[in-house]
């Protein structure tokens, strides 16, 4: 058969610095396989040389969210089907090997039996800009804690007459007044190298406080301008809404039913029947990222709304525990979130039409 007329299907396992490509026949037949720099001109050679065998019916992508995420968009951008492609298991790797053609070739071979059919995150649009401004809030909130606890325990330990001055429990409160502490010069007494401490540590929690007040205020024109109608929903803040978009990513259609978005908020229910019982528990899979936010959301609302509290008082007299309670909350806030999701923005609507 001609090479321009026989269809092929690609694999690519991807790393910081180079990505190895594999190329079969829709039979299964290995052809060829090569290995390209991780850069623009290497991803276009990658992709010309895959044509070279015939017809490119998709590509299985190791790691579209990290090593293969320049590779994806290039193949996007040229009209080329996309498979995301998890790692080979154990047991196949114990039984053939592992190098960097097997896995380019297992790529191949997942997309071809149909294993691996996940459609990956476009990362092309508003919603990446949403996502690395979260991460980098993500960032500066764990580096903020660590910082609250470092002054809190050297306060701790401080001498006596420095540790009555400070207030113990209030980190915002316990930042403000060490960042005006005015240690001597002589530090190697230790209540003066305390003193410098405590303000080193209060001027970088207040740096950090005010770096998240920027990331929360570029975060909320972001979300407004890409889902306003997300923020509408009961529970939902600024925070949440972009982690829920992070997940979802720039093409929420690549999510075939709500019950796939639950699977990967972690929120589907999973059987944990045994006898005579009957009963679903927690799933601990999907990202917990979103699973977390599900819970903030489903937590406000077991707080603040009527209709929650409602449900909440008749499954429990149901026999319900709180944490069943929680997880169908969750079940059920996925759902709605997904509807609002998969939604066109009506902003974007307004514009089409105005144009």
């Amino acid at each position: 058969m001609k090479p321009r007329k026989r269809r092929i299907t690609g694999g690519v396992d991807t790393h910081k610095d180079t990505h190895h490509a594999a190329v079969i026949l829709m039979n299964g037949r290995r052809l060829a396989d090569a290995e390209f720099p991780a850069t623009a001109a290497g991803h276009a050679d990658l992709l010309e040389w895959m044509r070279s065998f015939g017809r490119l019916h998709a590509v299985g992508v190791e790691g579209t969210g990290s090593y293969g995420a320049g590779l994806a968009r290039h193949l996007r951008s040229a009209e080329v089907r996309i498979v995301e492609v998890n790692r080979p298991d154990r047991r196949q790797r114990r039984a053939k090997g592992k190098s960097d053609p097997l896995d380019a070739y297992a790529a191949a071979d997942a997309v071809l039996s149909g294993r691996a059919m996940a459609v990956p995150k476009a990362g092309d649009g508003i919603v990446e800009s949403i996502r690395a401004l979260h991460l980098a809030r993500n960032g500066a909130i764990k580096a903020r804690t660590a910082c609250s606890n470092e002054m809190k325990a050297l306060v701790v330990t401080a001498p006596a007459e420095l540790r009555e001055q400070l207030p113990a429990r209030s980190a915002t409160k316990l930042a403000q007044v060490c960042a005006r502490l005015r240690p001597l010069a002589d530090l190697a007494d230790p209540a003066q190298g305390v003193k410098a401490a405590l303000r080193t540590l209060a001027r970088r929690y207040n740096a950090l406080t005010a770096e998240i007040a920027d990331s929360d205020a570029q975060l909320a024109v972001l979300v407004e301008q890409a889902r306003p109608d997300l923020l509408a929903i009961r529970g939902v803040g600024v925070e949440t809404a972009a982690q829920l978009l992070a997940t979802c990513g720039d093409n929420p259609d690549r999510l075939q039913s709500e019950a796939a978005f639950a699977s990967l908020c972690g929120v589907s229910p999973v059987p944990a029947s045994s006898g005579k019982t009957r009963r679903y528990r927690l799933n601990r899979g999907g990202d917990r990222q979103a699973n977390r936010a599900l819970y903030m959301i489903a937590i406000t609302r077991m707080g603040h709304d009527a209709d929650t509290r409602t449900y909440v008082q008749r499954r429990t007299a149901d026999g319900l525990s709180k944490k069943e309670i929680i997880r169908c909350l969750k079940r059920y806030i996925a759902r709605e979130i997904y509807k609002v999701l998969t939604t066109r923005n009506t902003r974007d609507q307004d514009l089409t039409l105005a144009a």
